[in-house]
């Protein structure tokens, strides 16, 4: 019965893979494989079991303990997700990304490019990779007039987004994952991943400027209308990013989950939202259209406006690879990771297992081809090596970046890709080397900086 789950995962992780061919959304196929491989687990009444990590072995327990387990995890993830999104839409809501485009005045692409890719950077690593691209993709709009010009530095904001979100908890689904699971610290998290990150964004970025695609000056920029602009975007902006980077030090405080310190920031930039929603209403001249503005709040339209397919895709493939996981299919699989596959300068972690760099790195390379989500979500439930681990770290680095090589690789890049109309061959005939080589030299810089931290 086993072999069935493991055949309704392949066969549901195909048609998330070629989910453009056959034209159907990833959330149906992962929803379905989800609720047939636990029916398959009731009907067959196979045993199930719980990981423990620090005797690395796995632990007898009933259907019922293991599903409510896996969906509490799984739960913590989606309510923290769900928090942020509804802070950024909170953002977008008052026009506050506007307000980043006034850091741009300058005409040459070199110094464009050096700016998109910094604030791409940055900006992932507080707002997630997925929004930063979609902010600075509609910022480039404005900027850059001419198609072609602007594929080129959606390619390097691909690059830079996916290596920003990588060093941070709160920068990419993957790493947030790793967070909550109690498997990174911030602290840490930082400390080993900035640099090398760093590096997988400058080593591209410094490549194309030596290119002919952005030698030269752009045309004349687009001036943003006044009227567009609200005058509480940028309050917006700074205390809407504010409150998400507040998290990790809520949780460092109290040491209560994620997703708790987001509902509370959630809370205080909603509170501000509504106080600035109802002065933008003039009293002395109400009509028709303020009045209806009255009666829709800003935080219910935010609400309105998050991805709610991406959350239900969410719950499919994390409680699908829950499934193998209690099963005890990924801790075996593990083992025999590490019996079979040389080990190529790991040191033994505290359980007394290795793991190669290899396996990492090929981890790296797959989330390219395939969705890092489940990669990392059967990573978590394969290996037992203890928090702050550096498999944890490289596993965070190597998912973040390495999907950047194919612009289906991540989530930045399929948002790009549908924004800009970007071709698949053509980004892999232009960007996917300078992306191969930043994450190459990155993974370098994380390997030197293990030996000596």
């Amino acid at each position: 019965m086993e072999l069935f789950v493991i055949i309704v995962f392949v066969i549901g992780y195909l048609a998330i893979t070629l989910e453009h061919n056959l034209k159907v959304d990833k959330l149906i196929p992962a929803l379905a494989m989800m609720a047939v491989s636990w029916a398959i687990i009731s009907l067959g009444h196979l045993e199930v079991f719980e990981v423990n990590a620090e005797l690395h072995k796995l632990v007898p327990t009933h259907v019922e303990e293991i599903l409510l387990h896996h969906l509490g995890k799984t739960s913590e993830i989606l309510v923290f997700l769900i928090g942020a999104m509804t802070i950024v839409e909170i953002i977008d809501y008052f026009n506050g990304f506007s307000t980043i485009k006034s850091f741009v005045k300058t005409k040459s692409k070199v110094r464009l490019l050096w700016i998109f890719s910094f604030l791409a950077f940055i900006l992932s690593a507080i707002i997630d990779n997925l929004t930063a691209t979609i902010v600075l993709i509609t910022i480039l709009r404005k900027i850059i007039t001419k198609r072609e010009d602007r594929l080129w530095f959606a390619g390097l904001i691909i690059i830079a987004a996916n290596a920003g979100g990588a060093w941070s908890p709160i920068g990419d689904v993957t790493t947030t994952m790793l967070w909550i699971g109690n498997k990174v610290t911030t602290v840490n998290l930082i400390k080993y991943l900035f640099i090398p990150s760093l590096f997988s964004m400058i080593v591209p970025s410094f490549i194309a400027s030596k290119m002919q695609a952005f030698k030269g000056n752009i045309e004349d920029i687009e001036v943003e209308n006044e009227n567009d602009i609200d005058k509480y975007s940028s309050v917006m902006l700074y205390l809407g990013l504010g409150a998400i980077m507040f998290v990790p030090i809520f949780k460092t405080i109290t040491h209560l989950p994620p997703y708790v310190g987001m509902m509370l920031s959630l809370s205080v930039v909603a509170i501000f939202a509504e106080i600035f929603s109802n002065r933008r209403i003039s009293l002395t001249n109400i009509d028709q259209e303020s009045d209806f503005e009255a009666h829709h709040s800003p935080v219910h339209k935010s609400l309105a406006g998050i991805e709610m397919p991406s959350i239900l895709f969410f719950l499919g493939i994390l409680l699908a690879v829950a499934a193998l996981e209690s099963l005890g299919i990924l801790f075996h699989f593990a083992e025999s990771l590490n019996k079979t596959i040389p080990m190529l300068g790991t040191e033994p972690s505290i359980t007394g297992y290795n793991v190669s760099d290899l396996v990492v790195m090929i981890l790296g390379v797959a989330s390219a081809i395939i969705d890092n989500v489940p990669l990392v979500a059967a990573s978590i439930g394969m290996f037992a090596d203890p928090i702050d681990s550096p498999l944890w770290h490289f596993i965070a680095f190597a998912a973040g970046t390495g999907g950047s090589m194919l612009i289906i690789g991540s989530a930045a890049g399929v948002v790009a890709m549908g924004m800009e109309r970007i071709n698949f061959f053509w980004y892999f005939k232009k960007i996917s080397w300078l992306a191969l080589v930043g994450f190459l030299v990155g993974s370098a810089v994380f390997m030197i900086m293990r030996t000596i931290l």
